[in-house]
């Protein structure tokens, strides 16, 4: 990659010329040569200067934007290369949305790992929609999400079914019930995830098709908060099966059906489209075709 482009993006990333000139091992005047050398190839100013911040103005963003997709693909093209003179070696960009990505991707990773430590996974946890624009971008090789999506850029696979279920403190009045009516729900405080995360859009769709429109409603943003808060009986929730399956088993949370079913959702495996995987890319999506390594259902 052009090196000016990647002194700037690094100034972008740092919002200081100093912090950046540390990063790169550079002289301050050479990142601000770098960032003169970019800005007029370009023709315009890519930069906003005060005396304390550097921030990206308009062309800015579409440099760096587009920068990132570039960093991307040559990562990509150099570990192709790679793979043609050695083993399933190297790094590989893993994105995942919050339930799949803290209760049932570490497993799938220990399992890569034990067979294949050559290769080195980064996780990138978010919600949906932050997890398919990394994909889309070119900022991460493989994406494992929930819910409905809609980029152009991917290919979407469906790589397993998620069972979620209405969960409650085990101390809660409904707690012992095994199933339960839609109605009794409408007066409960529910506990929802944010807007753009996979979980969220199943409860808003489990409410629509319930009839439910619950008037107490808290939004937090992650799962690992609403488990805490529904353990401590401050209200109910929608989760996956696979994130409440330890406090199942320990007894303080228990988990109810409507209508004598659970929601069913699909986990789907991402790529862009066209894009030709590095060995170890491949690998790791056979490991999730097989769903190898994943934790036992509850």
């Amino acid at each position: 990659m052009d090196q000016s482009l990647i002194v700037f993006m690094t100034v972008a990333e740092k919002q200081n010329f100093t912090r950046a000139a540390e990063a790169l091992h550079m002289t301050q005047p050479a990142v601000s040569q770098h960032i003169q050398a970019l800005e007029s190839s370009i023709g315009t100013k890519l930069l906003d200067r005060s005396n304390k911040h550097v921030r990206l103005n308009k062309a800015g963003e579409i440099v760096y934007r587009h920068g990132k997709e570039m960093e991307g693909l040559y990562t990509r093209m150099q570990r192709l290369v790679d793979d043609l003179m050695f083993t399933a070696s190297g790094s590989l960009s893993i994105g995942a949305s919050y339930t799949f990505g803290e209760y049932v991707l570490p497993h799938a990773i220990a399992y890569l790992q034990t067979h294949y430590p050559l290769i080195r996974p980064t996780i990138t946890i978010g919600n949906t929609k932050d997890i398919s624009a990394l994909v889309a971008g070119g900022q991460l090789d493989i994406g494992i999400v929930e819910g409905e999506l809609g980029l152009e850029k991917l290919h979407a696979e469906s790589l397993a079914k998620d069972q979620m279920y209405v969960v409650t403190s085990s101390l809660h009045p409904i707690g012992t019930a095994d199933d339960i009516d839609a109605a009794r729900l409408q007066q409960e405080t529910w506990i929802v995830r944010e807007e753009g995360s996979g979980t969220r859009e199943v409860t808003e769709r489990m409410f629509l098709e319930q009839g439910l429109n619950p008037e107490n409603r808290m939004v937090f943003g992650s799962t690992q908060i609403i488990k805490e808060s529904v353990e401590a009986g401050l209200g109910v929730s929608l989760l996956s099966h696979w994130a409440v399956r330890k406090e199942i088993a320990l007894g303080t949370i228990s988990k109810l059906t409507v209508g004598g079913r659970p929601v069913e959702r699909d986990f789907s495996l991402l790529t862009q489209l066209h894009q030709q995987h590095t060995k170890a890319a491949e690998l790791f999506i056979a490991i999730l075709r097989e769903q190898k390594g994943w934790p036992e259902q509850a």
